[in-house]
């Protein structure tokens, strides 16, 4: 069976933590999305300026090719809108989105906290306004970022397996 998945959610909802653990706990590859952005759509983003589709169409391209081109990976990538993770699936028709759901309390709290990283906690507005929730229709799970990581991943490793298994491939969980 082949593990396509994108964790996906806004800043601090723990993409990149969940998206280790479990790729981990499915024996695949792990790949931060923010590593396939090209310099320029970093700079920007450090510099506090929102990416505008333009800059995203590009690297959501690079994100499918990246989950089509291995048979198991997790891969960390934002995906907010409908028609963002229909651009990756353009390139990987089988990937599985799991969407981690947080408070925007919750989620600033965890940007301010990191020091490390290159997006500023003044793009959390921008991004909560620009989030689609998965819809019904959609190859995926929610699931809430405030959970244990290892209940995070467990609920979506099994969500997976569960959509895998149904005839005619995933189908959308909630």
């Amino acid at each position: 069976m082949s593990v396509r998945v994108v964790v996906m959610g806004p800043s601090g909802s723990g993409k990149s933590t969940v998206g280790a653990a479990l790729a981990a706990r499915l024996g695949a590859r792990f790949v931060d999305g923010d590593d396939l952005h090209p310099l320029t759509n970093v700079d920007k983003m450090a510099a506090g300026v929102p990416l505008d589709d333009e800059d995203r169409l590009p690297w959501l391209r690079q994100v499918g090719r990246t989950l089509r081109e291995e048979e198991r990976i997790v891969i960390a990538c934002s995906a907010l809108r409908r028609r963002y993770r229909d651009a990756i699936r353009a390139e990987a028709g089988d990937a599985f989105f799991a969407e981690l759901v947080g408070e925007r309390e919750t989620l600033a709290v965890r940007l301010d906290g990191r020091a490390d990283h290159f997006m500023p906690s003044s793009l959390l507005d921008s991004q909560l306004e620009t989030l689609e929730p998965l819809a019904a229709e959609e190859t995926g799970v929610r699931v809430a970022a405030s959970l244990p990581l290892d209940r995070e991943v467990e609920e979506i490793a099994a969500a997976h397996a569960a959509a895998a298994e149904r005839p005619g491939g995933a189908q959308s969980l909630r």
